[in-house]
């Protein structure tokens, strides 16, 4: 019967030291666990960053994986600028109807009503000759060039110029270009010219070699 008694106050010192933590001497380290605890701003994590940490519990880690968390929401609106792109399609159409000198002017008049009759307005249309002037033009010249340029200024009406002045016409949307005639290097300086006034099409009237000649291209 006094033998367990023995025993007990034989392990009795043992016991006793093990609930308290201050038996694991050998690790100064559970003073600064405390200190790491009050992060300000991060209440949740500090305590399992703590235990992660092993007693080091100054880890900036844990933080820094909440921030991306928040910021996925303004993300999305970012990719949705690619405006881009809106690559400028200002080369116009060039269009080649086949005629003769004699035929040009012709041709380039049916094409003007073509145009018309599709849904063109008047003042979208700019017909420009290397030859003999236009009826229109050759009438309303007899005014003068201040009416006659007048007109082509207030834009609501088809206008009709000779190719040599097309550096004074401003731009529309179709220029019809009628090649009836005249010297070589009107055509050749002024076609150029032409396409660049020419907003959305380019309709040449003329010999098609000697307009692919100018362009550099095949029409």
């Amino acid at each position: 019967m006094e033998e367990p008694q023995i025993h007990e106050s034989a392990q009795g010192p043992r016991v006793t030291p093990a609930p308290s933590r201050t038996a694991q001497t050998p690790r100064p380290v559970p003073g600064p666990r405390p200190a790491a605890v009050p992060r300000p701003g991060r209440p949740g994590p500090s305590p399992a960053a703590a235990g992660r940490a092993g007693g080091t519990a100054p880890r900036p880690a844990p933080p820094a994986q909440r921030a991306p968390q928040a910021t996925p929401g303004p993300v999305p609106a970012a990719p949705a600028a690619p405006a881009a792109p809106s690559v400028s399609a200002a080369v116009p159409q060039i269009q080649l109807i086949p005629a003769s000198a004699e035929g040009a002017l012709d041709a380039a008049e049916e094409a003007v009503d073509l145009l018309l009759d599709t849904g063109r307005a008047p003042g979208d249309i700019l017909v420009l000759t290397t030859g003999d002037p236009h009826p229109w033009a050759a009438h309303e010249l007899s005014f003068g060039e201040a009416a006659y340029w007048a007109l082509h200024d207030a834009g609501d009406d088809v206008f009709y110029a000779d190719a040599t002045q097309v550096q004074r016409a401003t731009g529309r949307p179709v220029v019809v270009f009628a090649v009836n005639g005249g010297a070589a290097d009107t055509v050749v300086g002024s076609l150029p010219v032409a396409l660049t006034r020419a907003g959305a099409l380019l309709i040449v009237c003329g010999d098609p070699q000697q307009i692919n000649s100018v362009l550099g291209a095949g029409v």
